[in-house]
């Protein structure tokens, strides 16, 4: 299954819940996400992402592949850190975005059981961008205007190139 890419307007539809009990499709989708992710060599990625409205995610950091359903998050630090961010979705290019330095996230595993996250760094850089595709939400609506129109010429002169 292939990556969505910027400016498909399916990037800006939020996803509905899904209910991990009884949805029978969930370890087939959370399978092609895991799978389209490792091929893009990403850390994360978002249902939407590949064309299918249901709030699930997937990341792996080097440790273990995590899927997450109906994920959100609960609580924020005050403290904002700006990072440079990539997305699979927008391929080649980087944009700093500035977000909470650490966050909380509620979400159910695919058994649905309630999971809690305390997550700073890399973790928390990666829920919030993740839950963000969820909401229907991209690098580049959380950019200052400035990084946006520089990044959206930087991916047009890439498309250009190919």
């Amino acid at each position: 299954m292939n990556i969505v890419s910027y400016p498909s307007p399916a990037l800006k539809e939020a996803a509905t819940e899904v209910d991990p009990k009884r949805d029978p499709d969930l370890k087939r989708l959370i399978a092609t996400m895991a799978k389209a992710m490792y091929a893009a060599q990403g850390i994360g990625l978002a249902a939407t992402q590949i064309g299918v409205l249901k709030r699930v995610m997937v990341y792996d950091l080097g440790e273990e592949l995590v899927a997450l359903c109906n994920p959100r998050i609960v609580a924020c630090s005050s403290e904002n850190v700006v990072v440079e961010e990539g997305c699979l979705s927008v391929p080649g290019v980087d944009v700093p975005i500035e977000r909470p330095a650490s966050v909380t996230c509620e979400a159910e595993d695919i058994s649905g059981n309630t999971i809690r996250i305390e997550a700073d760094e890399l973790l928390a850089r990666v829920l919030q961008h993740e839950i963000d595709h969820l909401d229907g939400v991209l690098i580049l609506d959380r950019a200052t205007l400035e990084d946006r129109k520089a990044a959206i010429r930087r991916y047009n002169e890439l498309i250009q190139s190919r």
